[in-house]
């Protein structure tokens, strides 16, 4: 989802934006990034954030994104912001002139979710590298704005072999009444994802991966997707629709709200 710009602040390696700084991420967008929810100065996972980044920056430009950093920037952008809870994101990039990672980080208002049920539209898309998180993916964005406008929430994307993936700007896990099932196609690892397995784990419900079509969705009980704003129940995915499982939402909630949080 893109960033209001009407409460858009950004700092670029812990001062404010000039205009040669947007200059960056206007025309030498190659990089990466990670998004987040702040409350009360504290990111649920901030952890798996940081190795997120530091593992993308290794691969994408051959060099460390320290965590101890990127941690101080974004502290020193909430205090520019003036804001103890906000959405936060950490970009990298490499200008073409330039031997270092540059790191921008942007602060806007905090997002807000009801938890409502979302309905899924299925389409026929798989990113390249899939593992790692980089801003302005055009498909994705194009394929969300198709399913809103056939009345969907969001897209589902699917490879060209018909295996579901993961959505647009989520992850989705799939519910059999016993296990939560990840689909086992190439997907971002989402940290929400990510915290939801080791919590299941740790409760004595691991997540299992399965393969999962859209031509066999009538197997599962129950849908639900995550994101960096929490987690939401799918009702419908196409035309199969699907019961909203409390019981499940109640587990997902529990182990979600218990994931470690870091200082920021």
């Amino acid at each position: 989802m893109t960033p209001s710009l009407s409460d858009l602040y950004a700092e670029f390696d812990g001062r404010p934006a000039t205009e040669e700084d947007l200059r960056i991420p206007a025309f030498a967008g190659y990089g990466h990034f990670t998004a987040m929810q702040v409350r009360d100065r504290t990111v649920r996972g901030l952890a798996l954030h940081l190795d997120r980044l530091d593992s993308a920056n290794r691969e994408l430009f051959g060099l460390p994104l320290a965590g101890e950093r990127v941690r101080a920037l974004i502290g020193h952008a909430l205090d520019g912001a003036g804001k103890r809870d906000a959405s936060v994101r950490v970009h990298a990039f490499m200008p073409p002139d330039s031997a270092a990672t540059v790191t921008m980080v942007t602060v806007r208002e905090p997002a807000r979710t009801d938890g409502a049920p979302r309905s899924l539209m299925s389409v026929p898309f798989a990113r390249a590298v899939p593992h790692i998180k980089r801003p302005g993916e055009f498909a994705q964005a194009y394929y969300g704005q198709q399913a809103r406008r056939a009345g969907f929430d969001e897209a589902l994307l699917t490879s060209p072999s018909g295996m579901v993936t993961e959505g647009a700007i989520t992850n989705i896990g799939f519910w059999d009444g016993t296990s939560v099932v990840w689909p086992d196609a190439p997907a971002l690892t989402g940290i929400t994802m990510a915290l939801l397995e080791s919590g299941l784990t740790r409760a004595g419900r691991p997540p299992v991966r399965r393969g999962v079509t859209p031509d066999g969705l009538g197997a599962y009980r129950a849908a639900f997707v995550s994101n960096s704003q929490g987690i939401a129940p799918v009702h419908r995915i196409d035309d199969t629709p699907f019961a909203v499982d409390e019981n499940l939402m109640r587990l997902l909630g529990q182990v979600y709200e218990d994931a470690p949080r870091g200082s920021v």
